[in-house]
């Protein structure tokens, strides 16, 4: 399985990938501030290159939950210096976490190669975007917006599964119609992004049914509050071996791609994770 975009092609078929998060934000839940600089972003960025990232995800907008929105200009002002230094050091992946077909636009012109959008292209300028521009487009279910997400989020019939399938499977062929190569495509049920607990949970024991949605499937869940809610640390910093936990098992579900803030420990998992299910294979044809 080939993941191709804008001049990339990652060998998804040989193991799973990581994004390394870069916040360059007054308020993210866990790191806000810390990176706002653009010359401490761009070293945090080699720095997550370093530690076994294979893509760089960066991100001029919170979407923690309560989160306001800001201006495209706003945005784009926190992130393309970052992105432009980047590239001038770097030949890895970059994506850039938008919602707004505008900041794509200007982050794809200053280097990156992916868009990752939170709202499946809830802008109707970034399907065709992504299209011309040949990028990654990486789709995610969100209930609502950052907000008001975290409100009480329900689905019909409690069935979470089904919704977020249906939604996943919608919006990619969506982004087909739009003329984005289906090997661009990646799709993300956006753990945390109106759950409960409950919610992700279920979602992440249905791995294996929304990994043949048609795209390779994306997991975000580092640092985030359910993992603290089911006996991890109060502090998002402190959740780091609940986070591999959920790699882990992620990955042997059939998830291939994993957004953190720690590349090291999470790439670790994953290698390990998948000798052994190598092992397993090979145990399993053997006469």
């Amino acid at each position: 399985m080939i993941w191709s975009f804008g001049g990339h092609s990652l060998d998804l078929s040989s193991g799973g990938l990581i994004c390394g998060i870069i916040n360059v934000t007054p308020d993210s839940f866990s790191d806000g501030g810390a990176f706002s600089d653009p010359e401490a972003a761009c070293a945090r960025g080699l720095k997550l290159l370093e530690e076994g990232a294979d893509i760089l995800d960066i991100g001029g907008e919170s979407t923690r939950p309560g989160a306001e929105p800001v201006s495209e200009t706003e945005e784009i002002r926190r992130v393309i210096p970052i992105i432009a230094a980047l590239r001038h050091q770097t030949t890895a992946p970059i994506s850039i976490d938008t919602s707004k077909a505008g900041v794509a636009e200007a982050a794809l012109k200053a280097g990156a190669n992916i868009i990752n959008d939170v709202t499946a292209m809830r802008d109707p300028l970034m399907g065709p975007l992504a299209a011309a521009c040949g990028a990654g487009l990486i789709l995610m279910h969100m209930k609502g917006s950052p907000k008001t997400m975290q409100q009480a989020p329900c689905y019909p019939d409690g069935d979470i599964v089904g919704e977020v399938s249906k939604f996943l499977s919608e919006r990619r062929n969506a982004a087909l119609g739009f003329g984005v190569n289906s090997a661009a495509i990646i799709l993300d049920p956006g753990i945390g992004f109106g759950k409960t607990v409950t919610h992700n949970l279920e979602l992440l024991a249905a791995i294996p049914i929304l990994s043949g949605l048609g795209a390779p499937l994306m997991i975000g869940h580092s640092r985030k509050s359910f993992l603290g809610a089911m006996g991890g640390s109060a502090d998002p910093t402190g959740r780091l071996a609940a986070g591999i936990a959920v790699t882990s098992l992620a990955r042997k579900s059939g998830a291939l791609l994993f957004r953190v803030h720690d590349p090291a420990p999470h790439h670790e998992a994953l290698r390990i994770t998948e000798s052994i299910m190598s092992a397993q294979q090979e145990s399993e044809v053997r006469p």
